[in-house]
């Protein structure tokens, strides 16, 4: 299905383990300062003065907003009592002690991002606290199937991942969907990129210092040398006596260090993969897996990121 651009409405938010309104002490820090942006649109008017009130007054593209003589006043990044005293000083030029009132009438500045095996795609409003499962159910939830006449859900949740500021947030999906572990059903921040894998791609991720770093389409008796050979071989600053691989769970992945110099000088047998594994090629010596896991983690999150949408997504995986 198309990528789409949704907006909602609604009320009531949610805490991670319920659907109860959040107090003010557990609210994020974009919450406690909620600020205005682009594509917001407010009612305003002078206290007292009913001639002057302006309907559907848009923040414009550029972060800018218009009332009276008060003209291209910055909006975006303020709350809506700063952007009242900056109109209330631009419009004191021309009225005696004005006073703004400002009524949010639609905010959509906010935006969080669901992609992958879910029904509906794209882009939709932070309009209101929500969670994880709830954006789930405002994307129609998880894309389904027929396998051998049972109804399955179609999402790889051990592959599936939340992306919040350049970080994977550490979310067990299999926790919270198969087990209901609501300690994981975290609240959504604005700019969120929340991105489920397809259980039916079986596919194998060749990351790093590869000529060619991407998704390999699995093919019989796949192995670590055969799959970096097809992404175009090693980068002139691999390091090939220890290609990590990864099997399983981002939340509780195997790993396998695998030795390609050996292999490719006859010394070794090759490692044979599985669908899923990722194969991380690093450009420096390391010792333990864990040294480098992390790194092949975002790796992968970011690959997915950047093939699995047209949209403009984190430059980097921080």
């Amino acid at each position: 299905m198309a990528d789409t651009e949704v907006e909602s409405a609604g009320a009531a938010g949610a805490t991670n383990v319920s659907f109860s309104l959040i107090s003010p002490a557990k609210r994020a820090q974009w919450q406690r300062r909620l600020t205005l942006g682009a594509g917001d649109v407010l009612n305003l008017s002078l206290f007292e003065v009913p001639e002057t009130a302006r309907a559907e007054v848009p923040v414009s593209p550029d972060g800018t907003i218009s009332f009276l003589q008060a003209r291209d006043v910055k909006a975006a990044g303020l709350t809506i009592d700063e952007l009242r005293t900056n109109l209330d000083e631009a419009l004191g030029k021309f009225y005696q002690n004005p006073r703004t009132i400002i009524s949010p009438l639609a905010l959509r500045s906010k935006r969080y991002y669901v992609l992958g095996a879910v029904v509906i795609k794209g882009v939709f409003t932070l309009d209101r606290p929500l969670t994880l499962i709830e954006a789930i159910a405002r994307a129609g939830g998880l894309e389904t199937g027929l396998y051998e006449q049972r109804t399955v859900e179609l999402a790889d949740l051990s592959h599936s991942f939340l992306v919040r500021g350049g970080q994977r947030l550490p979310i067990d999906f299999e926790r919270l969907f198969q087990r209901g572990d609501l300690t994981q059903n975290v609240a959504l921040e604005p700019e969120d990129y929340l991105f489920f894998a397809s259980a039916n791609a079986n596919e194998i991720y060749v990351l790093g210092e590869v000529v060619n770093p991407g998704v390999l389409t699995f093919a019989p008796r796949p192995t670590a040398v055969r799959a970096i050979a097809a992404r175009g071989g090693f980068a002139d600053k691999a390091f090939k006596s220890r290609v990590l691989v990864v099997r399983g769970s981002l939340e509780r992945p195997q790993t396998f260090v695998v030795d390609t110099a050996a292999i490719l000088a006859g010394k070794a047998k090759d490692f044979e993969l599985q669908p899923k594994d990722i194969v991380y090629v690093s450009t420096n010596p390391w010792v333990v897996a864990g040294e480098v896991l992390d790194i092949a983690a975002r790796t992968f999150i970011q690959s997915f990121l950047v093939e699995g949408t047209t949209r403009k997504v984190p430059a980097a995986i921080r």
